[in-house]
């Protein structure tokens, strides 16, 4: 099956790479000496009219830069900032929370970083997210696929930037919502390589992880996860499928039964974290889900500071029981606004000024989004035609996105399995299951 026609608002981007900015960076404050990677920060213009600057930081691989892979790493939200990558998840650098005291925070490296092995691109985008911004007010009215078409136009800007690296394997990459965009931007990509546009994209896959994929899918195998995971009973999933005929998104407000057994999964998950099941569900730490209207990953700013230096022991309505994981992870996340928001890392990091009117934020919900893509179903199944590697990851515990969702749409694609359902190890030890 061809893909479809690439959008000709990206052929103008052949001839030039203007209005982008760069600086290598080889000192950052946080970090004692000189960095042991290659740091490179900058905006690029994208949009129509590329008046839309998306901030980025690139570190390079810390192996064989000539010949390691290329990623382009796009957090959730949407709306998170690349730092969110950067210093939570698979960059090189981590806060050291042992000595974090609401002043600047200082770094430890990340000894499992996938720098280790490729270059990666962490971005903020849409734009008004981290350090991206427009001075066109219409500029912050993103979608889904204005984002995808943002970041495919980007990325060629970038290489054209950055010609040395046009040879490397590509990939796309991302987590949550993330991935679900790390999709649609590589279906981009590909169409754009069919259609002729430089420079040429050396795409090889993508990586994703808990990725959303169909909006309505996703959430409807919430119940069968919480079943699963025995957070509802045998007689609750039993009353809701047989009322509500797997339609637990929008069931017929006509139907009682229906309402009555999902009001039991409700006040079943009330108080569950949707991003990791096992952690306590505390104040602003709340992810509502993204729909046409409401978006975005709740604030973690919101949250009083003054809770969050006190003793651990100390009575409060999130930290009664001693929780230390929780505690530690809001002390993390304030730790990069601490950082982010400090003139001296701002200027280390070649922000421009009077570019953010409002302070910096980790994940930005006051842009207007539209999701206008619901389901990405139909690009992995192109992109697997034409012959692109997937690789899909799911962690078991995540109730935003469960991983039974994304064994449901890899099955979809009516793959031939070569392998049977096995454990992977790690040091000899299960870490883990799949295909």
């Amino acid at each position: 099956m061809a893909l479809l026609p690439v959008v000709l608002v990206f052929l103008h981007i052949v001839s030039t790479a203007a209005d982008s900015e760069s600086h290598v960076i080889e000192t950052l404050p946080g970090y004692p000496g000189l960095l042991p990677f290659k740091l490179e920060t900058g905006y690029i213009g994208v949009g129509e009219d590329e008046d839309l600057y998306l901030f980025y930081y690139f570190i390079e691989s810390e192996g064989d830069p000539e010949k390691d892979p290329l990623i382009l790493w796009m957090n959730g939200g949407p709306g998170c900032s690349g730092v969110s990558g950067l210093f939570y998840e698979i960059g090189p650098l981590n806060f050291n929370l042992s000595s974090y005291d609401g002043s600047l925070p200082s770094f430890i490296l990340n000894p499992y970083s996938w720098t280790k092995i490729s270059s990666i691109i962490f971005i903020d985008s849409p734009v008004g997210t981290g350090f991206s911004y427009t001075n066109s007010p219409e500029g912050y009215y993103r979608s889904d696929t204005k984002l995808s078409m943002d970041n495919h136009m980007f990325l060629r800007k970038w290489l054209l930037n950055h010609p040395l690296f046009l040879k490397n394997r590509l990939y796309m990459a991302g987590d949550s919502y993330g991935g679900k965009i790390a999709t649609a931007v590589a279906f981009e990509i590909a169409k754009g390589n069919e259609a002729g546009l430089q420079p040429w994209m050396n795409l090889k896959g993508y990586i994703i992880g808990n990725a959303f994929t169909d909006l309505d899918r996703d959430d409807n195998y919430r119940v069968a996860y919480a079943h699963r995971m025995a957070i509802i009973s045998d007689d609750y999933y039993e009353l809701a499928k047989s009322s509500c005929n797997n339609e637990y998104v929008n069931p017929d407000p006509s139907n009682l039964q229906c309402s009555y057994a999902l009001q039991l999964f409700k006040e079943c998950t009330r108080n569950i974290w949707d991003q990791h099941i096992l952690e306590p569900k505390c104040g602003e730490l709340t992810s509502p889900r993204p729909d046409d209207t409401r978006w975005g990953e709740a604030f973690i700013e919101d949250f009083p500071e003054e809770h969050l230096f006190q003793s651990r022991h100390e009575e409060s309505s999130c930290f009664s029981y001693d929780q230390t994981i929780l505690w530690l992870q809001m002390k993390n996340f304030f730790a990069s606004y601490t950082w982010a928001r400090d003139d001296s890392v701002q200027e280390a990091l070649g922000i421009r000024k009077g570019t953010k009117e409002e302070e910096w934020v980790r994940c930005n919900r006051s842009s207007v989004y539209s999701f206008d893509v619901r389901s990405v179903l139909e690009y992995h199944k192109l992109l697997n035609e034409k012959g692109y590697q997937i690789l899909a990851y799911s962690g078991d515990h995540d109730f935003g996105v469960p991983y039974i969702s994304t064994l449901k749409w890899i099955h979809r694609l009516n793959l031939t399995i070569e392998d049977a359902w096995r454990p992977w190890r790690v040091d000899g030890q299960i870490a883990g299951f799949g295909l």
